[in-house]
Formats: structure tokens, C-alpha cells, sequence
């Protein structure tokens, strides 16, 4: 590698292969499922969405699914790859209500109250830190609307106590099947 971008370029691409052939093993609905975890994050028909972290979009498409024609979904990932891929599943899938955005989740681009359900599911480590994060959803979110978060290997109790410290202002309020709102 000539310099440290292409580096960090590669190991991303890398990282990103190895998370695609998880997320895209056509085993993976067996075992997780998709539409639960989104219903019980609570999308509804017709909500305007933020999935931050979209990955290779094992989420996306079943959340265009359940928001309908007239809802959105908003696939942020600051990985060039997985947003390709998701543009892919896209289009194969003639999913309309989806839009791919290659942006860190910190800097979403996205209008001041302009979402009613912000989720982020499968992410363990966060880029550009948790409370930027959640600064930008609070700053985008529809006020008293709702941040669902997956649990992850770490303690549930330590995601709380990070999600309602930070400057979001969120209060938890439940736990339904993963998933905490």
C-alpha cells in the first residue's frame, strides 16, 4: 500500500467481505429474523426511517417492506461497498422506498426532524463514536419518536447507561424480543 487511506481502504473492503457473506448467507433468516426485530423496533407502515449501519442491507429491504409505499427508508453506512450493495439488492428487488446514503451515521445529511424511527441493529463498535451518533439522530428524529437499538455482545444495562448519558436526551423505555427502545 502507497499510503495509509489505500490501507485503511483495503482493510475496510476486507471487513466489509467478511460481514456481506454473514449478513447475505441465505441461512441467516433461520436464525434471525428480520421482520420480528423490525417490528418489535417498532417501524410501522408509512414512517420515514434511518437505519444507521446498513451494512450489506440485510435489514433494509424487509424495513422497505413493512413501510410501505408511503414510507422510507434511509440506509446510512459510511462503507462504499455496502452502500453498492444495497443499491444492488435495490434494484433487484424493484424496492422503491429505499435510499442508499454513504455517510458516517454521526453526519447523516438529513433535515431536522425529518424521521419518526431511527434503528441501529448489529453494530458493535460505532465510527466516529456513539455520542456523535446519537447527537445526529436526536438532531433528525421527530420529537418523542423513537432510537431502537439490537443488543449486542455487550451488556444491555452498559448500552443504556451510554444511549441516555450522551447529549440525545433518550430515556429507555423497553425491551421487546433484542431489541431496546
Amino acid at each position: 500500500m502507497s499510503n495509509k487511506i489505500e490501507e485503511k481502504y483495503h482493510h475496510s473492503k476486507f471487513a466489509f467481505r467478511i460481514i456481506s457473506q454473514m449478513y447475505d448467507n441465505p441461512l441467516l433468516p433461520y436464525f434471525r429474523n428480520s421482520h420480528r426485530l423490525l417490528k418489535a423496533a417498532g417501524l410501522k407502515p408509512g414512517q420515514k426511517v434511518l437505519e444507521g449501519g446498513c451494512g450489506p442491507g440485510f435489514f433494509t429491504m424487509p424495513a422497505a417492506r413493512i413501510v410501505g409505499e408511503e414510507g422510507v427508508v434511509y440506509a446510512v453506512d459510511v462503507h462504499p461497498p455496502a452502500i453498492e450493495r444495497v443499491k444492488e439488492k435495490i434494484e433487484i428487488e424493484g424496492i422503491k422506498n429505499a435510499k442508499p446514503i454513504l455517510a458516517n451515521a454521526s453526519d447523516t445529511g438529513l433535515p431536522d426532524q425529518s424521521i419518526d424511527l431511527a434503528f441501529i441493529f448489529g453494530l458493535r463498535y460505532i465510527a466516529g463514536g456513539l455520542e456523535n451518533v446519537i447527537t445526529e439522530i436526536h438532531r433528525i428524529l421527530k420529537p418523542r419518536d423513537v432510537l431502537s437499538f439490537e443488543k449486542t455482545r455487550e451488556s444491555a444495562k452498559k448500552l443504556i447507561v451510554e444511549v441516555e448519558k450522551e447529549k440525545g436526551g433518550f430515556i429507555y423505555s423497553r425491551r421487546q424480543v433484542r431489541i431496546y427502545l
